[in-house]
């Protein structure tokens, strides 16, 4: 297999790969990078990725930008980990439209109530509003124990890791169905490595 790289940088949405790459065993190189000295803004990273975010991965000759992206390829990279139905299973659809939601629906709508922004007509917006982004998420949550039933996948790596973060910040409010979640995911053996190794990076860092 070619090698595997992993552009990261602590405490930083890339953290969600980095607990994905726990939870499925894979092998990888580490490239950290430094947000406080701004290394994600610099000639070297933005041959990269020109955004300037993480996370990356470069598998080969393959660059994969953008979270949702990097989750789907390195679930299906790693088909033995179990955490991504295959085509063909019942699953799969499910696990795809909420991989989706995720950055087509979730992430805009927060934006719009951090800026306090009014939602535009549901004729002319793409992704809804907040409370009814809300209230798709958690009804399909209350059906749990995982984001799509009694399966654990890589969707439940990214959401956790994501509300974790946006109930921290009071960016959704830490309603029992999602704190359990968000309990449930974290206590996962995984996800306590991944973090531990996430919390001395940034120590390192200063």
């Amino acid at each position: 297999m070619n090698e595997l790289t992993f552009h990261h940088a602590p405490n930083s949405r890339s953290t969600g790969v980095l607990v994905l790459l726990e939870e499925l065993g894979a092998p990888y190189t580490l490239h950290l990078l430094n947000l406080k000295v701004g290394e994600q803004r610099q000639p070297a990273y933005l041959a990269i990725n020109p955004m300037g975010k993480v996370p990356a991965i470069t598998h080969g000759d393959a660059l994969v930008t953008e979270q949702v992206a990097v989750f789907l390829y390195l679930a299906d990279l790693f088909p033995a980990a179990g955490l991504a139905p295959p085509i063909g299973d019942p699953l799969r659809g499910p696990y795809l439209r909420w991989m989706a939601y995720y950055g087509s629906c979730f992430e805009p709508t927060l934006v719009d109530r951090a800026l306090k922004r009014e939602a535009a007509a549901p004729s002319t917006s793409p992704y809804g509003d907040y409370d009814t982004m809300l209230r798709t998420l958690t009804d399909q949550l209350a059906r749990g124990p995982w984001m799509l039933g009694e399966r654990y996948t890589a969707a439940d790596v990214l959401w956790g890791t994501a509300l974790r973060w946006t109930t921290t910040f009071r960016l959704v409010p830490p309603l029992p169905v999602i704190a359990a979640y968000v309990e449930r995911v974290n206590a996962r053996t995984a996800v306590v490595r991944a973090r531990a190794n996430d919390a001395e990076l940034a120590a390192a860092q200063g």
